[in-house]
């Protein structure tokens, strides 16, 4: 996890912890923090398929007249739903989230994961009193499992894909950028050290002509300018 004022945050997909592990390990030093619009340092969950369950269910908890809510308890937390399809705005905003992530690194896969939509999104959270946080990735490739799903592939362009998901990104302005990654090496979006590797089943994308830190010093080069960019936003 990169941190800072703005974040850019890897983004892996989970859901909000049981009670008893947040009871356990919430006041660890390592768990990720995240101050609100109210001035709270709480904790900060992404809800991967969250859209799965009812607007109705959700709002139970995370809104304050919730009939089982945690809001302003000891397990609030910052929760921040998965965007998928354009309807999901409204759902999350009626479920009681606190913002939205986009998650796929698949440009144009989903409504949400398509760079041309982030404004408007944008734009309704601005509105609405929501975060959002847009996830950009390095690539993408799963062919290797999922044989029928070459249309979603994303070429890397030497870094370009990157780059460009990512000043994608900062035109909206958003107070974190989520890095889809955490060593999908199946999937094609890692950003770790790569070398040349070939097992008699599978060939592993590397970086050549690049060293093989190149999208590590890609992602450091691009949460420096994050923080300058920001910096400006606020002046």
């Amino acid at each position: 996890m990169i941190t800072g004022n703005p974040q850019m945050t890897w983004c892996p997909p989970f859901s909000t912890p049981p009670i008893s592990t947040t009871s356990r390990y919430g006041s660890h030093g390592a768990f990720y923090r995240y101050k609100n619009s109210m001035g709270k340092s709480l904790p900060l969950f992404y809800i991967y398929d969250s859209y799965l369950t009812s607007p109705e269910a959700w709002a139970h908890l995370l809104t304050p007249n919730g009939a089982h809510s945690i809001r302003n308890t000891p397990y609030d937390g910052v929760f921040i739903a998965l965007l998928v399809e354009e309807g999901h705005t409204h759902d999350i905003l009626a479920a009681g989230f606190d913002g939205m992530y986009t998650y796929f690194a698949s440009n144009g896969f989903s409504f949400g994961s398509s760079h041309q939509n982030w404004k408007a999104v944008k734009n309704f959270c601005d509105a609405n009193n929501l975060m959002f946080i847009p996830s950009v990735g390095p690539g993408y490739i799963d062919t290797s499992i999922r044989p029928w799903n070459n249309h979603n592939t994303r070429n890397r362009v030497n870094g370009k894909y990157y780059e460009t998901a990512l000043q994608a990104a900062l035109t909206v302005r958003p107070e974190i950028v989520s890095i889809t990654s955490f060593n999908e090496w199946h999937e094609g979006t890692q950003i770790e050290k790569a070398i040349p590797k070939k097992t008699p089943t599978r060939l592993y994308l590397d970086y050549l002509p690049h060293q093989p830190n190149l999208y590590l010093e890609l992602t450091r080069r691009w949460a420096e300018h994050f923080i300058k960019e920001k910096e400006q936003w606020l002046m």
